[in-house]
């Protein structure tokens, strides 16, 4: 059985797609990006705007009983890699407290939504 995740808080989705998804004892989060949920506006400056991004992904995943610690795999996309890709080390760096690290696959593209810069996607071992 599947179940759809919208906890409290989240970031609210801009498409047809849910922040989340539950599946047996993984839960799995839609990409996140540096959007205050309170505003559902994107976060001033890059290294805010990327640990934004990896909270609300630590968000989603809490809601269901898991943390960074249980974060199974990410994936990470960046619009610049030089740029960007060595503030997502530094923020990851800080949120998981110097490791161990997840798997992480950090790729490069053309564009994301909103003309953002940074999106992270994981899945995380969350035992019922």
């Amino acid at each position: 059985m599947i179940k759809t995740l919208s906890p409290a808080g989240a970031i609210a989705p801009t498409g047809t797609w849910s922040v989340g998804a539950r599946a047996g004892d993984f839960v799995f989060v839609a990409g996140m990006r540096g959007i205050d949920p309170k505003t559902n506006a994107l976060v001033a400056r890059d290294e805010a705007r990327i640990r934004q991004a990896f909270v609300n992904m630590a968000h989603v995943a809490a809601s269901e009983g898991a943390d960074l610690k249980n974060c199974v795999r990410i994936t990470v996309f960046v619009t610049d890699m030089a740029k960007y890709r060595p503030i997502a080390n530094k923020v990851q760096e800080e949120l998981w407290g110097g490791g161990p690290y997840p798997p992480r696959t950090i790729v490069e593209v053309s564009r994301l939504n909103q003309d953002d810069i940074f999106e992270v996607e994981g899945t995380f071992y969350a035992p019922r």
